[in-house]
């Protein structure tokens, strides 16, 4: 084919790298010059709307939004002078951090500024986790997975500004469409949904009204019980779930779509606006800076490092990785229940059998580099049949090209159970798979547009939020003495998310220290 086609091939102990298993050229970076840089886990599904951002009572381990974004600013400005007055004062209690994406880098942060000596320990090269970049050429970052922000992500956006990113995060209102019997509509407001001639004009009313419902709503305490398979067929009809829901539902769930929970539907709904936030040069750029604030709190932050067992020792624990071991007072683990459960041997089985519990599907992304556009849309979810991917980003539509060097990047989105045959497939056959669907989205696509490609995928990425879901979800704290877990499997009723998980890591540390800290 034309252009460069590269994956990389070497797996962990379950098949994949515990963060991602990555095509392309090396992740880590590349020469010395300062980098120009271009969550989860595919969005969709936008409506204008302000968030109502409240904790439900019914759901205690949603985020608890509410703050305002000026508010957490001057808590940001607080945390910088509590991580000052910690200079110089003798670090006492030792933290492990597992993890090195949005939620433990936070963590990490707020604790050191509080006083602990803490380690961040990470399998992969670099900071960032699922968010984590790449660099294919010198001075050009690009994301492994499609990411933006909402308005409604008050907490990323004040770290953020925090690290002194603000002037970089850029507000557009791109396209997002749905592809339905081979042409796609757009829709991502309410004014396009009654543009939407699929449905019919009562079908699009009683959809819009009950998108209306779901904003209003100030907490999913009444949905608690139902499916967003019933619940949409109920109050839209069953045109609309048949048109616009099912096919997003199977695209990120599979066979397991008719058991989603309806609060995790009415989240993606609630919590979604049309303006949408990208730090411009990549969100690379804030991991490396919330690792320098890591280190600047006194923290140690080990990439290439892989934890293989955590074990007591002591009045302590024992962790041990591929590097050698070190004993620590306490350990957070922010990888996915499943995978602490295997790293943990003393974990009781009790614990296991609430909590070590249900299914995940992993990440699958495709990056192409296109020497003109593809589209004129942003996001399309393909709701058609047949398609081997669930959506096409086209983040050149949102953008500038000019800032990838006249590249055009689309990315082919998909989630599938991890033992997927697509998961560890190689580049060149899954090229030979995908590309060819390209021109039913435009006709005039040729092979010939592709200057280089790159595949990633990433394990335990979707949790598969079934009605008994939050029933497993596991507290911070464990029965090993010490050792605390923290993941997106405890963001529910919200999905997965940079903003979430350092919301969550916000929830943690307050718990870890027994007080409120700044932020």
């Amino acid at each position: 084919p034309s252009g460069r086609a590269r994956a990389s091939t070497g797996l962990g102990p379950l098949g994949f790298d515990h963060q991602r298993v990555s095509g392309g050229t090396d992740v880590g970076r590349v020469g010395s010059a300062p980098a120009r840089r271009l969550e989860a886990t595919p969005r969709r599904a936008r409506w204008i709307g302000r968030p109502h951002p409240r904790r439900s009572a019914a759901c205690p381990h949603a985020p608890a939004w509410g703050a305002r974004p000026s508010l957490l600013l001057r808590r940001a400005k607080a945390g910088t002078q509590q991580r000052r007055a910690t200079e110089g004062r003798l670090l006492t209690t030792s933290t492990a951090v597992l993890g090195a994406g949005a939620l433990g880098l936070t963590a990490a942060i707020l604790l050191g500024r509080s006083g602990d000596r803490v380690t961040v320990i990470e399998r992969a090269s670099l900071p960032g986790g699922l968010a984590a970049g790449f660099q294919p050429a010198d001075g050009l970052w690009l994301e492994k997975f499609y990411h933006h922000l909402f308005r409604s992500d008050t907490r990323a956006i004040a770290m953020i500004e925090q690290l002194g990113l603000g002037d970089r995060l850029e507000w557009r209102e791109p396209v997002t469409a749905t592809l339905h019997d081979g042409r796609p509509y757009q829709l991502d407001s309410p004014a396009s949904l009654l543009r939407f001639s699929p449905l019919p004009l009562v079908d699009r009313l009683r959809m819009g009204a009950a998108l209306a419902a779901l904003k209003a709503m100030p907490n999913p305490r009444l949905l608690v019980g139902e499916t967003a398979a019933a619940w949409t067929r109920r109050w839209m009809g069953e045109r609309a779930y048949e048109v616009v829901w099912e096919p997003l539902l199977r695209g990120k769930f599979g066979d397991a779509a008719p058991e989603i929970a309806m609060p995790w539907f009415w989240a993606r709904v609630h919590d979604r606006t049309q303006s949408l936030g990208y730090v411009r040069g990549g969100f690379q750029q804030l991991y490396d800076r919330m690792a320098d604030e890591v280190r600047a709190a006194g923290g140690e932050t080990r990439f290439g490092t892989s934890v293989t067992s955590v074990r007591t020792d002591g009045a302590g624990l024992l962790v041990e990785t591929d590097q050698g071991s070190e004993r620590f007072d306490r350990v957070i683990s922010t990888f996915a229940p499943r995978l602490t459960a295997r790293l943990v041997p003393e974990l009781p089985d009790e614990w296991r059998a609430r909590h070590e519990w249900g299914r995940a599907y992993g990440a699958h992304c495709v990056v192409l580099a296109l020497d003109r556009p593809l589209t004129s849309t942003y996001w399309l979810n393909v709701n058609d049949p047949g398609f081997p991917f669930m959506a096409l980003v086209e983040h050149t539509n949102y953008m500038p090209a000019a800032d990838y060097g006249g590249r055009h990047l689309v990315y082919l989105g998909n989630y599938r159970p991890m033992d997927d045959t697509l998961m560890t497939a190689p580049l060149d056959a899954i090229l030979d798979e995908f590309l060819p669907h390209l021109e039913r989205l435009n006709i005039a696509f040729d092979r010939s547009w592709l200057t280089d490609a790159w595949v990633f995928a990433a394990p335990f990425s979707q949790p598969i939020v079934s009605v008994d879901y939050r029933d497993h979800i596991p507290p911070f704290h464990t029965p090993v003495a010490g050792l605390w877990v923290a993941s997106m499997f405890q963001v529910y009723p919200h999905d997965r998310g940079q903003n979430y998980s350092i919301a969550l890591a916000d929830r943690l540390v307050d718990r870890v220290t027994g007080r409120t800290l700044a932020r």
